[in-house]
């Protein structure tokens, strides 16, 4: 079984055993649970830890899927596409490729934190219920999803004393004293604790988050001035705050409110600030968005740290960090009160740096750092989100579409092509300037709608892009619209128009700037071109110049793709076992990334070549994992008839050797693995020819 993107909370629960023991049946029982609760209670920590034990006996696979980072209801079906580890290229909704992956599959799928897309996440919840009859579904939210099949359970607060037994401390209790331990290394609960604590914990109604803030301070406070500060605080606050709503509510409040009063004014302002991320960020973002005015670098540094120490800011692996919902939420909240300016001013930091981000990225992608730079794109995509919709509220075209071009590498090396898509054609509609960052977006879009099979727009945007860059495009803007038209016009099945086009395009292999990766992408092409032309020899020779190009700069993301040239090539002459070689050197490559168009490519060229090697039973579960992988993708082969009819020819023979039943159940054998068994399985080809 597979679960992905349990949190670490999921490894850090305390109590609420007599809870998960009733929740587990429940979770057998029905196949929509809603964990319903004020924020703060800990709804988040128990779905974690009841889909840890209980998963495994329901479902093949578990996923968690945080929403709290988006903002945009549209782009739900890509954020489950992004969790479920699906590609977004295809043209069809998101939605309704999620409902078809998990039509035929058992899956466990956790929605954390729905409360603020509610009526998107019910009809979301509605929809693949209704079409995938395996699927289980865990909610977390402040608020019900509303449905008449919902099984509903409102998370209470933890006890303070053990129920039947007063002689032993409640949940409460035993988490304040976990908690404290990790603020006053030597803590201990003794007799002459224990009451001191089960006071404070009464005080905060039981809510794990209030009781781990109260329990921070004990850095700074003994015990027994917690308490009796904390019960005088929290009855002035709550008195003062003028929000209604529970008293749980209003004690949460209360006691992030009694925090932030504690904090220095440089680290609630710091706080204030750095609400504006989504999903985290790192020390260089924190300065960087909240430095200004009396927050100069090593002032925000000094009020991290205290936001650290006071549990406000978590330290993540990484060197990253993150805040709680409720707490940012209350930050965000402060930050308003400072005034628009104030707003603004944070979100076009928060802009700006990931602007600066992403172009650094975009230079450093065709090197030896590539690996580093997709790990950091992917782990920042939701604040990249931020700052491209502040863009677009703020109608500031020529930001959004230098935000969207240089994010190409989102777009097309990472998988998120049918975002990358919508995001290039509203940053254009901003202004039809042709301006650089016009011409960044426009490459951004076409690169976004080649991946996904559409080649006609391909072509639109390449004559687009040649129009603006008359009378004389750069050598970088000419190879850029050489890749984009040939490449469309190659997998059309136009081959000498393609062949005609990419032969014109200039040799930019050593040049460095926007349109980098054009050469290496529109050589790979060249390369496959020839192949469909049945000019075997000539595409080993192009796709060998563009392997030790590759090898110079030290990248690999185009290395793939030259490789998969390679086995095309191969294959052609009549070299299974090198083009199986090549192959499996394609997949290693774009397994790396979340490239999966090139997985899938790799792996019919790998099948082809088993299919001549005497291994038609493997060939044959390969063509049932490729076509696993072309399914979540959209348009199989990417529409090319060159790529469909080489595919076919695939098949017969495999037909030819097995027959019919024996190759039926060798591919729905692959066809049921999922996409990461499939690739391991690829990768387990055995073959015994090295091509490096």
């Amino acid at each position: 079984m597979t679960v992905e993107n349990l949190p670490v909370e999921a490894t850090q629960f305390i109590g609420r055993e007599a809870e998960l023991t009733y929740l587990e049946q429940e979770l057998s029982d029905h196949r929509l649970l809603t964990l319903t609760g004020v924020g703060g209670v800990g709804k988040t920590r128990l779905a974690s830890r009841l889909a840890l034990r209980k998963g495994p006996h329901l479902a093949d696979a578990v996923c968690f899927v945080p929403l709290s980072p988006l903002r945009d209801p549209t782009l739900l079906g890509n954020v489950l596409l992004e969790e479920l580890r699906l590609a977004d290229n295809s043209n069809e909704d998101a939605v309704d490729v999620v409902a078809q992956w998990l039509a035929d599959k058992r899956v466990l799928l956790v929605l954390d934190t729905c409360e603020h897309l509610l009526d998107d996440c019910g009809r979301l919840v509605r929809k693949l219920l209704d079409i995938a009859p395996g699927l289980r579904v865990l909610a977390t939210s402040r608020q019900p999803l509303g449905l008449a099949d919902e099984t509903r359970f409102m998370v209470a607060p933890l006890p303070v004393t053990a129920e039947g037994d007063e002689g032993r401390p409640g949940d409460a209790v035993a988490l304040f004293a976990d908690r404290a331990a990790l603020a006053s290394p030597g803590f201990r609960l003794g007799p002459g604790e224990r009451g001191v604590a089960e006071a404070v914990c009464r005080h905060l109604d039981g809510i794990p988050l209030a009781i781990e803030l109260a329990a921070a301070r004990l850095s700074e406070l003994p015990l027994e001035q917690l308490g009796s500060l904390l019960g005088d605080r929290l009855d002035a606050l709550a008195a003062s705050d003028g929000h209604t709503g529970p008293p749980r509510h209003r004690t949460l409040r209360a006691t992030i409110g009694w925090s932030h009063e504690l904090c220095t004014p440089l680290e609630r302002l710091l706080w204030a600030r750095l609400s504006v991320f989504t999903g985290g960020f790192d020390p260089a973002g924190a300065r960087a968005v909240g430095r200004g005015g009396p927050l100069g670098e090593d002032a925000v540094r000094g009020a991290l740290d205290g936001l650290v120490t006071k549990s406000l800011v978590r330290r993540r692996p990484g060197g990253r960090y993150d805040m709680l919902d409720t707490v940012r939420e209350f930050g965000a909240s402060w930050l308003e009160q400072l005034g628009p300016e104030e707003v603004t001013g944070a979100r076009r930091r928060h802009r700006d740096f990931h602007l600066e981000l992403a172009r650094l990225a975009d230079a450093g992608w065709m090197g030896r750092e590539q690996e580093q730079w997709y790990e950091r794109l992917v782990t920042d995509h939701p604040n990249f989100r931020v700052a491209l919709d502040f863009c677009l509220e703020t109608r500031d075209g020529p930001a959004a579409q230098r935000l969207c071009g240089h994010l190409w590498i989102l777009w097309f090396p990472c998988g998120f092509a049918r975002e990358g898509r919508r995001y290039a054609e509203a940053a254009l509609a901003l202004s039809e300037r042709p301006g650089p960052e016009y011409l960044l977006a426009l490459w951004a879009w076409g690169v976004a709608a080649m991946t996904g099979g559409d080649m006609e727009t391909g072509l639109k945007v390449s004559r687009l892009f040649r129009e603006h860059t008359l009378p004389a495009p750069s050598p970088a803007q000419a190879t850029a619209v050489s890749h984009l038209e040939g490449t469309s016009l190659c997998l059309m099945g136009r081959l000498t128009e393609a062949a005609d086009v990419l032969d014109a395009a200039p040799d930019t292999r050593t040049y460095t700037g926007p349109y980098e990766a054009a050469w290496f992408v529109a050589t790979a092409c060249r390369s496959v071109t020839h192949v469909m032309s049945g000019e075997f020899t000539e595409a080993a020779e192009v796709a060998a110049k563009l392997v030790a190009e590759c090898d110079r700069r030290g990248e690999q993301w185009a290395r793939a793709w030259a490789s998969w040239a390679a086995a095309l090539a191969a294959n052609g002459q009549d070299r299974p076992d090198e083009a199986a070689r090549h192959a499996l050197t394609t997949i290693a490559g774009k397994s790396r990334f979340r490239d999966r168009v090139g997985v899938a490519v790799a792996i019919d060229a790998l099948a082809a070549s088993l299919s001549t090697l005497g291994e038609p039973r493997r060939a044959a579960q390969l063509l049932g994992i490729g076509q696993r992988v072309w399914q979540s993708l959209g348009r199989p082969q990417l529409g090319s008839p060159d790529l469909v009819a080489t595919r076919n020819r695939t098949e017969h023979r495999i037909r030819e050797t097995l027959g019919d039943s024996a190759y039926e159940s060798q591919y729905a054998a692959g066809l049921e693995m999922d996409t990461a068994d499939g690739i391991a399985y690829s990768l387990a080809t055995k073959t015994g020819v090295d091509t490096g």
